[in-house]
């Protein structure tokens, strides 16, 4: 019996409501009250989600986000994007496209009408696939959020595996796909070349302050009171002090912001600071409120600055915090209560460092769909419930810069055959680089 026009169209939205409406019907409300597990994982994300914010937010993502804002507004996209073009030296663009996402600190989606415009003007296969694995694999806001909750081994290996796959993989493409012809394209070029406002070594300090904020600011305690780390962490916050200063006069002498304001929120910044010396988050949250008003009430580059920061804030922060409820109701916190997935259930499929929990772990990461730096809480419970250190970094590397969705895109650019050698190699890569990691760590 063929069916009419209408169930040909209807019929998949039909089942969907059916199906809701059976479970909304036999739902078990009365054995899920008396679930222990179902109660636990209530409470575990909770607790987990405060944790987050506590610990994280304040001291970890504010900086960052005004870093990434800054990089989007005082960097121009067109001058990283030149190196990688038809006339650059191909040495070159492969270096800058294996560091694009520290400078571009686009996300999976971001990068794909970037990727699309390099490539169809010329700039190589194998430039092109660098900078799009390594443009949200190396996202900075998701290297310094890795290296902060799940430790600096992983989070270096993180950085330093997406450098070198992004390089391995964009040779390799090009390599395989050498005899294919690039077809012209005759639109307009779309880089620009635009002089810089101000000299570079001004921008590269000015970068490096931010930095170093965000780094004391988060510097942890090490597990022996001795050396030269015990050292730094005692006069962690004086650090970031005087570099929160040198902030102040960068952004008067250099930025030409409102003298007067930018003395008042040191002024209060340093009372604070005198008042609450034994809770730091007191001032340093004082700073974060200044700088925020300072920038939003300007005109120019700052305003652009905050609205830049402010644009990275509200995309990622709640996608941020609901990645952490889920995390914590699906996993529990690391040293908590199971929740509703059981331990052993994850020790089976990723634990230890076995090839099969490596694999498993890259070929679900590459197809699952993470929004920007949820994938950290994720795998904060995923191994705090017996993943693997191997499979870990597996995930890392093959997650971010995949999901299905980036997949129909990226095919629509340069066709299946590319599509399913990339993603392969990545699967593939991410595998190995995990059971190195994880046989050594």
């Amino acid at each position: 019996m063929q069916l009419t026009p209408f169930w040909r169209e209807q019929w998949k939205p039909l089942a969907l409501i059916v199906a809701a409406f059976l479970l909304c019907f036999y739902l078990p409300v009365e054995a899920l009250q008396q679930s222990e597990r179902l109660r636990n994982a209530f409470w575990e994300a909770l607790y987990l989600v405060r944790w987050y914010a506590q610990e994280h937010v304040l001291l970890c993502l504010m900086p960052a986000f005004f870093i990434a804002g800054a990089i989007a507004v005082f960097i121009s996209q067109d001058t990283v994007m030149k190196y990688l073009g038809p006339k650059a030296n191909k040495g070159l663009a492969y270096g800058v496209a294996s560091v694009s996402g520290t400078i571009l600190a686009v996300c999976s989606c971001t990068v794909l009408p970037l990727f699309a415009g390099i490539y169809r003007i010329g700039a190589g296969l194998g430039p092109a696939i660098a900078f799009l694995y390594s443009g949200p694999a190396i996202n900075v806001l998701a290297i310094i959020l890795t290296a902060r909750i799940l430790g600096p081994q992983l989070g270096i290996a993180r950085a330093v595996g997406a450098i070198v796959f992004s390089i391995v993989i964009g040779l390799t493409m090009q390599f395989i796909f050498r005899n294919d012809a690039l077809e012209p394209v005759k639109a307009p070029t779309m880089l620009l070349d635009e002089d810089e406002m101000r000299p570079l070594w001004q921008n590269a300090l000015f970068f490096a302050v931010l930095v170093g904020i965000l780094i004391f600011a988060n510097w942890a305690r090490p597990d022996v009171a001795a050396g030269i780390w015990f050292t730094l962490y005692t006069v962690k916050w004086w650090i970031t002090g005087l570099l929160g200063l040198t902030l102040a006069a960068i952004l008067i002498g250099w930025y030409h912001l409102n003298p007067g304001k930018v003395l008042l929120i040191v002024g209060a910044t340093t009372v604070l600071s005198w008042q609450f010396h034994q809770q730091p988050l007191v001032p340093f949250s004082a700073a974060i409120i200044g700088l925020s008003w300072l920038t939003s009430t300007s005109k120019g580059e700052a305003e652009e600055w905050f609205e830049s920061s402010w644009d990275y804030a509200k995309q990622i922060l709640p996608l941020l915090l609901i990645g952490v409820l889920i995390a914590g109701a699906l996993l529990g916190r690391p040293a908590g209560q199971e929740a509703l997935i059981p331990s052993e259930w994850i020790t089976w499929a990723v634990g230890g460092n076995s090839i099969f929990a490596n694999f498993f772990a890259a070929i679900a990461g590459a197809f699952m769909y993470f929004a920007t730096l949820t994938e950290v809480p994720i795998l904060q419970g995923l191994i705090g419930n017996g993943m693997g250190q191997g499979p870990a970094l597996a995930l890392l590397l093959a997650g971010p810069a995949l999901s299905l969705p980036n997949m129909l895109v990226i095919r629509s650019i340069i066709g299946t055959k590319k599509t399913v050698v990339f993603v392969g190699l990545v699967v593939v890569m991410a595998t190995i680089s995990g059971i190195v990691y994880g046989a050594f760590f």
